[in-house]
């Protein structure tokens, strides 16, 4: 395979590659574009995507030497906040589960790409930080927004304004990501629980994520929200199924081979 960024088929599970290992799969321009390129690859038929890094880091953000290069260099920063926040926005709306696998560093962008997805499992090794006031700039990705729904607005705040790495093990405790496992079965979890959800009520599950994601600011609100949701899951073909299937006694098979 060619390219720094790769989409994978598995079965409904659709992988998200980051292959610039040499530069700990930092994001230039040319690598940004191949994320978005790949995001807006995802068909019909995806039941889960998973985020993944090869070599020993998931993804120090963004290329700090190309920012140095560019002149001027808020020009250039607009443009690649602009092209990842369309494959940030997209992965946020999509109608499906989003995990990541992260191993070694996830700072910067890699942070917000990961503070984004829907399940992070951290590898031993993985470490996280904003990184953005090290270099003088101030959040991009969405992580200004994800990260104290993650985390709580005060937590938050000291991770964005003190710039202070968290080990993997913080970063469950602080709710930052799922859980841990070792990083020899990092890719081997990762993927499990990718083909979990992918064979899973992918109606059901889009539609919880949207819950998740535009929760409503009153109870009551919410409220309405989830029984509009749950009627018409319970209308469409795989609440049907899932009910069906339940009352049979036996295992729901949500996407039947054709």
């Amino acid at each position: 395979m060619t390219g720094t960024v790769h989409l994978v088929r598995t079965g409904r599970v659709r992988r998200i590659v980051l292959d610039r290992p040499d530069a700990a799969n930092a994001l230039d321009m040319s690598m940004a574009r191949q994320l978005r390129k790949a995001v807006a690859e995802l068909d019909r038929d995806t039941g889960c995507v998973l985020i993944q890094a090869e070599g020993r880091a998931f993804c120090a953000g963004g290329d700090v030497a190309a920012f140095a290069a560019a002149e001027p260099p808020g020009q250039f920063l607009a443009e690649l906040a602009e092209v990842v926040h369309e494959s940030v926005a997209a992965l946020a709306a999509a109608e499906f589960p989003v995990v990541a696998a992260v191993q070694g560093w996830a700072a910067g962008a890699g942070m917000s790409l990961a503070a984004i997805c829907d399940i992070v499992l951290a590898g031993t090794s993985a470490r996280f930080r904003a990184a953005y006031p090290g270099v003088g700039l101030s959040p991009d990705g969405g992580l200004s927004w994800s990260l104290p729904r993650l985390v709580g607005r005060s937590r938050a705040a000291e991770l964005l304004l003190g710039n202070r790495a968290v080990d993997a093990e913080e970063a469950a405790a602080i709710g930052l990501v799922a859980r841990v496992v070792p990083d020899a079965e990092l890719r081997d979890e990762a993927l499990a629980l990718a083909t979990r959800l992918a064979d899973g009520p992918t109606e059901a599950l889009g539609r919880t994520k949207k819950l998740l994601f535009e929760g409503h600011p009153s109870l009551v609100g919410q409220l309405a929200a989830e029984a509009a949701s749950i009627a018409l899951c319970a209308d469409g073909p795989e609440g049907r199924a899932g009910v069906a299937a339940f009352v049979e006694g036996r295992a729901p098979v949500f996407h039947p081979e054709p």
